[in-house]
């Protein structure tokens, strides 16, 4: 289970958006993988209304056009959005044409110039295809929401022990991590706060 890559390893897998230190203040960028979808989506927004926090959801296309309303809810909020495939594919298990392909298709549903791969499984001629239209963002801190061994409190726990100024910090609004989300994101947010940090999204 990898809460973080180490800083050293990071030049060495490309260009790559990891982490957006901020020397002016601290600050916290919320992410969410793999929706929209109507089980959780909608809370989630719901949570960053009443904390006042702004983040980034990262979109599999096929969701958009299942739930075009609640893509247009994160639009309307004031979230912004970002790429994450068509079908949620795990790039090296593809050609990086078809890989591209699957991108582009969700392109057609989700306008942003920001793109995670599914999984972060991505190999070096994909990211080199995708990196010309691109943003490509992976993380500073994953949450494993999504593990359903690990309690809220050990995800929290997780959180406190590996945010930093400039964290891209990745939640899931997706089924299997409803629980935790939901359970977490609120006291997160307030425990960044207290820290002295602020949100934005990418």
């Amino acid at each position: 289970m990898k809460i973080q890559v180490p800083d050293l390893l990071r030049p060495f897998l490309g260009k790559l958006t990891w982490r957006k230190k901020n020397s002016s203040s601290k600050v916290i960028y919320i992410t969410f993988d793999d929706g929209p979808i109507p089980e959780v989506t909608p809370a989630v927004l719901e949570i960053l209304k009443e904390k006042s926090a702004k983040a980034t959801f990262f979109c599999v296309g096929e969701n958009v056009k299942k739930y075009p309303e609640i893509y247009s809810q994160i639009i309307h909020s004031g979230n912004a959005t970002g790429n994450h495939s068509f079908n949620h594919l795990r790039g090296v298990s593809v050609s990086t044409e078809d890989y591209v392909e699957n991108v582009k298709l969700a392109s057609e549903y989700i306008d942003s110039k920001l793109f995670r791969p599914p999984h972060g499984r991505i190999s070096f001629q994909q990211k080199r295809a995708l990196g010309k239209d691109y943003e490509i963002v992976m993380w500073d801190v994953l949450t494993c929401d999504y593990d359903r061994s690990l309690s809220p409190e050990m995800v929290f726990d997780n959180i406190k022990r590996y945010s930093r100024n400039g964290s891209i910090v990745v939640f899931h609004d997706s089924i299997k991590a409803k629980e935790n989300v939901l359970t977490v994101l609120p006291q997160a947010i307030d425990w960044w706060r207290n820290e002295g940090y602020r949100f934005e999204s990418l």
